[in-house]
């Protein structure tokens, strides 16, 4: 594990504590990922912009590395992370999970 001290850099150049990283890392379907709303964080861009890129330029993801989630691993991510902030409880769009490792 990371010391507590540790910073990973994204190509954004913004410096995140690799802890808070790490705490963005979940396991869902017995792999480690990263929601794509997490990734796109990082990175700096809309959720959104992330899975445009990413629908274009599918065939460079291999199928071990990216996979949709199903409507109900999104819901439980969704109620554990309590992200909804007083948002309608629908899912627009499955999110994606990029594996880590």
């Amino acid at each position: 594990m990371a010391k507590h001290n540790d910073i990973a850099k994204v190509e954004t150049g913004v410096l995140q504590p690799l802890e808070q990283i790490e705490n963005l890392i979940h396991v869902i379907r017995g792999k480690q990922v990263m929601l794509d709303r997490d990734l796109a964080r990082l990175y700096g861009v809309e959720t959104k912009r992330l899975n445009q890129q990413v629908q274009r330029n599918i065939e460079r993801f291999p199928e071990d590395f990216i996979f949709q989630l199903t409507k109900e691993e999104a819901e439980l991510s969704r109620s554990q992370n309590a992200t909804l902030n007083g948002r309608g409880h629908n899912i627009k769009h499955l999110p994606y999970a990029f594996t880590t490792f």
